[in-house]
């Protein structure tokens, strides 16, 4: 199964996990990673909160790549990350395949889905 195929069943995850007559944009897809991760359930999140789990997400996806690391919790059980190396300057094209793929490889990781070889 090529990375498009694979993108397109992640699409359609959300899409019925979330009964959505649309596909969720790679934001949203990534919000919802984050809350995730954080492993608190859906509440009303206030916007920095919401600024915060979409940059967990992000260290998150990109951790397997080497670019972030687990530090640790704080005190409210909220995942904190150090950056490990620097992301190279990237086209916005760029920036939206790498984290198409960091998102393949977390459902992977996560064994949310089967991809076939």
């Amino acid at each position: 199964m090529n990375e498009a195929q694979q993108w397109s069943k992640i699409e359609i995850f959300f899409k019925e996990k979330f009964a959505q007559e649309d596909i969720p944009d790679l934001n949203t897809m990534i919000f919802l990673i984050g809350l995730q991760e954080l492993g608190l359930g859906y509440k009303k999140y206030k916007k920095d909160e919401k600024m915060n789990l979409i940059h967990i997400a992000v260290c998150r996806l990109l951790e397997p790549f080497g670019y972030y690391k687990l530090d640790g919790y704080d005190k409210d059980q909220w995942p904190h990350y150090k950056l490990i190396e620097k992301l190279p300057d990237l086209k916005p094209n760029e920036q939206t395949l790498l984290m198409k793929k960091a998102i393949i490889q977390y459902f992977m990781d996560e064994e949310l889905l089967y991809f076939e070889k």
